[in-house]
């Protein structure tokens, strides 16, 4: 798998919003791990669902396996896909899946 990769760190939303938004037009595909953000920021939803290029969410943990609030995630629902409790396993399976093209259902 020949693929480039680059990565960002944030813990200030707005910089998230503002790194989807630059992926637009300059990448094939987002990996995101939005965290805490997940449950509560309708912007990164927002700036999630305003770009056309795949997204996939990465939880390292299980979050169908923790507290009720976890549980939803307003980001997911604007993502192409959700990795959840494979641990660091999950962004290779995300790599992965937009390697091979976020359209189709199954990752090799």
């Amino acid at each position: 798998m020949d693929v480039e990769v680059e990565c960002l760190q944030s813990n200030v939303e707005g910089e998230l919003v503002n790194a989807l938004h630059d992926a637009q037009g300059t990448c094939v595909g987002v990996i995101f791990n939005p965290g805490g953000y997940s449950h509560t920021s309708v912007a990164l939803r927002d700036a999630v669902e305003a770009i056309s290029i795949p997204t996939v969410e990465v939880h390292l943990s299980n979050i169908h396996a923790r507290e009720d609030f976890r549980k939803t995630s307003l980001t997911a629902q604007a993502a192409n896909a959700i990795v959840s409790g494979l641990g660091l396993s999950g962004y290779l399976a995300a790599i992965k899946f937009l390697a091979i093209g976020s359209n189709h259902s199954s990752v090799e």
